[in-house]
């Protein structure tokens, strides 16, 4: 072999053993991000585990459905309840404390898109269990989430497959765990902190970050509006949450929201449950969420403000609700909460609000 050929050769396999050193530069930094990340998926799903199970609550109430619903599959409703069970309150009214806000979505599997409808917790509507007439607020107060969730299925006749119970602090460490929010302040809002300190905290008009305090006390606020805007200040935080929380850099964070969940959530959704409901997690920003509003006017009965719902808003509203489960609501069989549907394509249509002034 003449002494170009050896010289061509050592070239060509100094040439490869760069590739290869290149190669592993570019491959082991992404091996070593892989592997970190499934580390620290398995960790955060072992952490929810605990905490989800820690947080199992089912009730017994009247089914809307024939047959419970399978969240791997079928099209479900949740109906997220937040009281204001502060220490300062539980101290005052034990258990009996009202929901300061009550919203139901419906979730679409087929579309990964989410109705979100927000009841004004005045609203005027038959308690079932109570057999009365009374503002919705109150049906938590008299038996906790499953009279509140028997009074919603009696008002939209649509099954409620899950609930989610959440108090002030659960709300507050969530948005803290995700160093703050990113909303619209409409006005300058002076207001409670959540142990119920008078003008503890004070909010300057325009869009800013916000802290868990000052989400809590933006969602609040009904002093200078209506209770109805105050329902759509609440379904705007919620998307700013989930935005926040669905995004790149809010990874390392879900740990804390899954910690700050803690022993402040109570729900009848089981792990399994919620990891089928993954895959709207999964979609980001393709998760298409509609919020829908309930129209209404105030109403004064014995000298007691209500808000009236006018009826053509809500039976508009649901069979938006209707459509987006493709549910079938005939049977009446005695279960809990967790049932099931059938898929199908929703109506993306929302509803609007009329204004309404709210005394307490």
């Amino acid at each position: 072999m003449s002494e170009i050929q050896r010289s061509l050769r050592k070239a060509q396999k100094k040439r490869k053993i760069r590739k290869k050193r290149v190669f592993m530069w570019i491959f082991v930094p992404f091996l070593i991000v892989a592997l970190c990340s499934a580390t620290y998926a398995t960790f955060l799903l072992k952490k929810a585990e605990s905490v989800v199970n820690k947080s199992y609550k089912p009730v017994q109430t009247v089914s809307k459905r024939t047959v419970k619903a399978n969240p791997d599959m079928d099209n479900i409703s949740i109906l997220l309840i937040g009281v204001d069970e502060s220490k300062s309150r539980k101290k005052q009214y034990g258990d009996a404390v009202r929901s300061d806000a009550l919203l139901v979505a419906t979730l679409n599997k087929k579309e990964k898109s989410v109705k979100l409808l927000s009841i004004p917790r005045d609203s005027y509507v038959y308690i079932p269990d109570k057999d009365k007439y009374d503002k919705i607020t109150h049906a938590h107060a008299y038996g906790g989430p499953k009279y509140s969730i028997d009074t919603v299925q009696n008002l939209l006749d649509i099954p409620i497959d899950y609930y989610v119970k959440v108090n002030f602090y659960a709300f507050i460490d969530v948005v803290n765990a995700l160093d703050g929010i990113d909303v619209d302040v409409p006005y300058a809002i002076s207001e409670k902190d959540s142990e119920d300190h008078n003008n503890a905290i004070r909010l300057k008009p325009g869009f800013q970050t916000l802290n868990g305090e000052q989400a809590l006390a933006l969602a609040r606020t009904r002093h200078k509006d209506t209770d109805v805007m105050r329902g759509m200040r609440q379904q705007e935080i919620i998307k700013a949450i989930f935005k926040k929380a669905l995004s790149l850099g809010s990874i390392t964070k879900h740990a804390d929201m899954i910690e700050a969940v803690g022993d402040n959530m109570q729900t009848n959704m089981s792990f399994n449950d919620m990891k089928s409901l993954m895959d709207y997690g999964l979609a980001g920003s393709g998760l298409q969420i509609d919020t829908l509003n309930l129209k209404g006017a105030d109403d004064y009965i014995n000298r007691v403000y209500y808000y009236k719902l006018d009826e053509a808003s809500l039976e508009e509203t649901k069979s938006i609700l209707k459509a987006h489960l493709a549910a079938d609501s005939t049977s009446d069989n005695a279960s809990t909460t967790d049932s099931t549907d059938n898929s199908s394509d929703s109506d993306s249509n929302s509803t609007d609000t009329n204004s309404s002034e709210n005394n307490n």
